[in-house]
Order: structure tokens, then sequence, then C-alpha cells
């Protein structure tokens, strides 16, 4: 096939790009120019100079044409604005879902006829599995690196022209394979923050971005006054770390209340929950008629956890059989059979 590989400048994607260009496929290299940065801010690690640099070094080296694409503007309005809002409101977004199915995926997918490709290929650790009713999207093979999570909002078409090479393969022996193709930057490290919030500080990124945050206070479950803060975008549920409550037994976020700029907090046992409500469902293999057991995940690092989803008209509920720690409102919900991804949406 002629195929459109979607270029980081990362291990990853130099990798799967070696590996097709090896199993003989005519390859185009496109890297997206997504944000800027400057000063100490500077960009991390998916946006830098450095990393279109690696990217055309790896096409050199496979000797196929490499094409910078500046997707500035859609990054900002369809990724960082929305990332921005909820944080303000006191929510904690996972922008990579977006990112990967708006400026990055459903884009180069309606892209790649443009330049006669029949389909995109990532460096994503997920697999697709073809059935009678289209692809089936499973997680990786390597279940410390999985990325299935963040690709359930993929539209069914976009779905269908992708290409996964490292689906089957470990961390490992994606560096083992891309010393023996000669990939310059096999060795290179990874990046372990948010490609635009390098330095991990949101809540200074969202002070720069939007101006300074609105006062309030931190308060336990009776509403008793414990500290004040400069702005709910600094927590997260779940949170213990730069509460400024000092000595003391250890406290944990437990609710944001934005509209009051009040921050609850309490005890570990306090963080548990059996139940959510999700919105912005996407149903990869159509949306189901009633209720069905699974296994959900509710962040990244989560490993799926059994319960009984109950599909509505624009969302799910999730009962799960055994209380999860840290429910967080904004991050993704993600609806398993086994290693297969059925849909997904955002936790309320």
């Amino acid at each position: 096939m002629r195929i459109l590989v979607a270029m980081s400048g990362g291990v990853d994607s130099s990798v799967a790009a070696a590996l097709l260009h090896e199993a003989g496929h005519e390859l185009v290299g496109v890297t997206l120019h997504l944000w800027d940065a400057a000063g100490e801010q500077m960009v991390g690690r998916c946006c830098a100079p450095e990393d279109r640099d690696d990217a055309r070094r790896t096409c050199e080296h496979l000797g196929i044409p490499h094409y910078v694409l500046d997707e500035r503007e859609a990054f900002r309005r369809d990724v960082v604005e929305p990332f921005l809002d909820e944080y303000r409101a006191g929510r904690t977004p996972i922008p990579c879902v977006e990112c990967n199915r708006t400026v990055k995926l459903d884009h180069l997918a309606q892209l790649a006829p443009r330049f006669g490709c029949d389909a995109v290929a990532t460096g994503h650790y997920a697999r697709l599995v073809p059935s009678e009713t289209g692809a089936r999207l499973l997680r990786g093979r390597d279940h410390g690196k999985d990325q299935s999570y963040f690709l359930f909002g993929l539209r069914r078409e976009t779905l269908e022209r992708m290409v996964f090479p490292l689906g089957d393969l470990t961390k490992d022996e994606v560096r083992a394979e891309g010393r023996r193709l000669g990939v310059p930057n096999a060795d290179k490290g990874e990046s372990q923050e948010l490609c635009f919030v390098p330095d991990g500080d949101v809540a200074g990124f969202v002070g720069r971005e939007r101006g300074p945050g609105r006062p309030g206070t931190l308060v336990d479950d009776a509403g008793s006054v414990l500290a004040e803060h400069q702005g709910v975008e600094a927590f997260t549920i779940g949170q213990r770390k730069g509460l400024g409550l000092g000595g003391g037994p250890a406290r944990y976020v437990l609710r944001i209340v934005p509209d009051q700029a009040q921050v609850v907090v309490g005890g570990a046992t306090d963080l548990f929950g059996a139940e959510l409500e999700a919105s912005g469902a996407r149903w990869l293999a159509g949306a189901p008629e009633g209720s069905f057991s699974a296994e959900v995940r509710i962040r990244y690092r989560h490993t799926p956890a059994p319960a009984t989803v109950e599909p509505g008209p624009e969302g799910f509920r999730v009962r799960f059989h055994e209380p999860q720690r840290a429910i967080t409102p904004g991050q993704a919900a993600v609806i398993y059979r086994g290693d297969e991804v059925l849909g997904g949406g955002f936790i309320q």
C-alpha cells in the first residue's frame, strides 16, 4: 500500500515507519506542527523544532518524502482552549483524546487521499483486527504501553484507514527493531508530560494563558475552612501533595466545586466511588441497546474494572462491581470487553 505515516520525531513513529518500509510499502511521512512557546516554557517533545528535525532525518534515512503541516490554529482551537476551559471549570481534561480524534488522526485520514495514500499509520501501541462488521480496536500487547484508551473517540471511517505497526510489540522490542533498522533516534528518550505543558505546571500554564484564577478555600466534608487557594485549576481529584495544609492526617482532594471556588478534602477512604455518569459517548461497534457487563477504565494507568454499563441517549452510566479510587470528572471512561474497545465517553 501507499501509506501516510504520522511522524512525531519520537522513536515509536520512526520505528513504525521503518517496519512498514521494510515490509515493502510506499510511504509518505507527515509531521504536524502543533504548538510554539518561548522562554522557560519551551515546547516539550511532540512539538519542538528538534522533533521535526528527527522526523526529517528518519525520512531521509528511509528515502521517503517528508512534509510538515502547520496545524497550530486547529490545535489551539480544538485542544488547548477546551483544556483551559475545563481546568477553570474544576475538571481534569484528557487532551490527548481530542488531539488524536480531531487534529491528528481524523484530519490525516481525510488528507490521505490528497497524498495518494490508502491508509494512515502511527506509532500507537494498539491493535486492529478485521471482522465482518469492520475493524475492531484492541489493546496493545504491551499493556504497560497500551494506548487504546486515547483512541476510543475515532470515527469508524478513520479507524478503517488506520495501521498500527507496533501493536504486537513491547517498548523494548520497538527499540531493538529501531537499532536493527538503523533508525537515527532509536535511543531517544520519552516525553512524560503534555507537549504544551512540558514543565508539568498546569496551574501556571492556565494562569499565563487566561490570567489569575479565582481565589477560594479548601474545606473539609463538614464545610470547615482549612486553607485558602488561588484557583481550582491547581487541583485534581485524588491529589495529596501541594494542598498547603501542613501537618495532621493525610488529606486528599475529594471534590471541586467551581461555582464556590471550593476544594473539598478528606481521607483516603472517601476517595472511592461505585458509579459514574459519562457524556459524549462514542461506540466503535454501534450503540448497544441495553445494559451489559464489561470492564471500564477511568484513566490511562487504571486497570479496567468489572462493571455494568447502562447506555443512555447521550452517554452512559457505569456501576462498578467494586468501588474505584478517584473517579475524576473530565477524564475518559473507556469500555472494554477483554482487550477490545467497545466505546467510551467523558466522566461528568
